[in-house]
């Protein structure tokens, strides 16, 4: 599994800033750190000064300084990080103010749209002062569901420039799994589409926004984006609020103004899943998230004033939020609303050449689909403007990182990364001075006191168990919402293991510092009281070509558990005897006996979440006859039906 694929040069290395950051760390505190092991060893022993370095190197603008770097109680949490100090999170992503591009966006029907700094500023000047005069200020929420615009951009920028707090879902949520969400946390103004596209459809929201704004009596203002509806008109919404198209609501132009406020005052309101129940709402702060993001955007990804990312997603996922505050380093940020493969597969690898992209993000499932409709971009595209490919959401598997450098580029850094909503970040990162291995995540990310604990609580290296992090880090969740004693933030984080972050992940650390995910641990399957991560299987059954997707879940059997796989196959492909045969011994001769499925039975579609992760418990609730709670965070809600009352495994 170690085998490199990709090796900076020395040469590259040393333009990091990475490696800058190293040399800036080792002059100031007279230390001779002589690597990435050495430099994250250091991180989490001394976090004061690594965080002060962090705010210097990046050039955070505090407006009040702090009277401390870290203030922490016994044990987690009760972290206070840069007590005293004042800042404004938007400040920092409209810092530069030049006419490079700052934003582009790109619809599904090919309609292009920028904005450059200089414009994006004018832009928030003008919708932040209307926000003031709708009585918007500090801890007002303002909700967002939006395709991925810069419209959207434009509203968080606004929001929190005014020091109020930011949450969004994409048009893709049902009525109940906007209402879910939106509803806990009583927004005063609501930002939304008229209609939206997705695969060639234009998918008017006008009935669901009615549903929508029946069941949020705090609203004050409501602003219709038209979009993918250019007939909509006020007179459509029902509804108390005051109502507003977007281009008559505000002008832009002016400067904006902005509220300094505490380190630890909320940003984001994100959410949990909510594949269980009614979905978390996590708030994060505003030093916490731009400490964070300007580390992994800054170091672990490489990004300055000259380059592009592009991260596929929707703003219903933490992977937006990640994305724009690629603007706190000076990138552009390319966004892009629709499918990732209308009209062709081949779509998102257009944007790479047209926009000059130098920062590639998607998902492992993306990867996947490449492949299996044999895309070749390397014969296809040029190419020449990218230097890194990120994918997060689950792992990646070795036969993914071979297509990437078979299929794609093989002078590339391959990032796949693990971390979460609950941090609206990694603990396991991509690192641009570090060796690309088959199948691997490259690192823990600095700052990130990440280990791997067994069931007794004890740090091991080559073996699978709970990831952990044992240290405070600025990017931990301040609170959650309508939990002011925090009993639903501990019970959620601390209660595994006492005084330790447990992330819910299934993982391992190789002995070279690399790291596996080997699913979530609510997921873990326990046949004869083995535990065995799903991700383990996944990986060996997308060695079978027949086989597109695969759903494995742990059925409770005659006082036991057994493992059931669930695959989608390849179109004329049918689950005979042969076929079975060939998956059961591709998984036993690359694991252990106990990881062969007991039964394997054919489905037509596996569902996910909207942010394209498989949903095993809802799963493994449907064929055990348990209720699934909310279907609306599921993309294909309807793909559970195949799962109920199936024959096959009664017996």
């Amino acid at each position: 599994m170690s085998e490199v694929l990709w090796q900076p040069s020395a040469q590259r290395i040393g333009k990091t800033r990475m490696d800058a950051f190293r040399r800036f760390s080792n002059q100031r505190h007279n230390l001779a750190l002589a690597d990435y092991p050495a430099l994250h060893q250091w991180s989490i022993d001394q976090r004061e000064d690594f965080w002060q370095a962090i705010v210097d190197f990046f050039e955070i603008n505090f407006h009040q300084p702090p009277s401390t770097v870290l203030r922490e109680g016994p044990q987690m949490p009760s972290a206070e990080w840069f007590p005293g100090a004042t800042l404004n999170f938007a400040e920092h992503l409209l810092r530069r103010r030049d006419d490079a591009t700052a934003v582009i966006a790109i619809a599904e029907n090919g309609q292009r749209e920028s904005l450059s700094y200089c414009e994006l500023a004018e832009h928030v000047a003008g919708l932040q002062k209307k926000l003031r005069a709708a009585g918007i200020g500090l801890g007002d929420r303002v909700a967002a569901c939006m395709p991925n615009t810069w419209q959207t951009l434009v509203g968080m920028l606004a929001t929190t420039s005014l020091g109020a707090i930011w949450s969004c879902s994409s048009p893709d949520f049902g009525t109940h799994g906007v209402v879910d969400r939106f509803g806990q946390i009583e927004p005063k103004v609501l930002i939304t589409c008229a209609g939206y596209r997705y695969a060639g459809k234009e998918i008017d929201q006008t009935t669901k926004v009615n549903e929508i704004l029946e069941r949020l009596p705090s609203l004050q203002q409501l602003i219709i984006v038209p979009y993918a509806r250019p007939q909509a008109r006020v007179d459509d919404y029902k509804t108390q609020a005051n109502v507003a198209l977007w281009d008559s609501f505000y002008r832009p132009g002016g400067e904006p103004e902005f509220v300094a406020v505490p380190f630890a005052h909320p940003l984001y309101i994100l959410y949990s899943s909510g594949t269980t129940g009614v979905p978390k709402c996590i708030i994060h702060s505003v030093g916490g998230v731009l400490l964070q993001h300007v580390k992994e955007h800054g170091l672990h990804v490489d990004l300055g004033p000259d380059d592009r990312l592009f991260y596929y997603t929707t703003c219903g996922w933490m992977m937006w939020n990640w994305l724009v505050s690629a603007l706190a380093v000076g990138s552009s940020v390319v966004l892009y609303d629709g499918s990732p493969f209308h009209p062709a597969p081949q779509r998102l690898i257009d944007l790479i050449d047209s926009e000059a992209i130098s920062v590639f993000g998607t998902s492992p499932k993306y990867l996947a689909t490449l492949e299996s409709n044999e895309i070749q971009p390397r014969l296809s595209h040029d190419l020449s403007s990218l230097k890194a490919l990120l994918s997060t959401g689950s792992a990646l598997s070795p036969q993914s990182y071979d297509y990437v450098y078979r299929e794609i580029k093989s002078e590339l850094c391959l990032s796949s990364m693990s971390g979460g909503t609950d941090i609206v970040s990694c603990f396991v990162a991509g690192n641009p001075v570090l060796p690309v291995r088959r199948g691997e995540m490259q690192c823990k990310g600095l700052g990130m006191a990440v280990e791997v604990w067994n069931e007794a609580g004890q740090p091991v290296i080559g073996e699978k168990g709970e990831l952990v992090c044992t240290r405070h880090f600025p990017a931990m969740p301040i609170g959650l919402w309508n939990d002011p004693q925090q009993e639903k933030l501990r019970t959620s984080y601390f209660n595994q293991f006492p005084g330790v972050w447990a992330q819910g992940d299934y993982a391992e650390q190789r002995p070279n510092g690399s790291w596996l995910i080997h699913g979530r641990s609510d997921a873990v399957l326990n046949p004869g009281g083995v535990r065995i991560g799903t991700a383990e299987i996944y990986r060996q059954v997308e060695k079978v070509h027949q086989v597109l997707d695969s759903v494995a879940i742990g059925q409770q059997w005659q006082d036991d558990v057994r493992v059931v796989l669930f695959v989608r196959l390849r179109e004329g492909v049918t689950l005979d005897d042969n076929l079975e045969q060939q998956i059961r011994q591709v998984i036993r001769a690359n694991t252990t006996p106990r990881h062969v499925p007991a039964k394997i039975l054919a489905v037509t579609d596996i569902p996910r979440t909207i942010s394209g992760k498989v949903v095993e418990l809802a799963v493994r609730n449907r064929v055990h006859g348990q209720p699934v709670k909310n279907t609306d965070a599921l993309a294909n809600p309807e793909a559970l039906e195949q799962f109920r009352d199936r024959p096959e495994l009664e017996n």
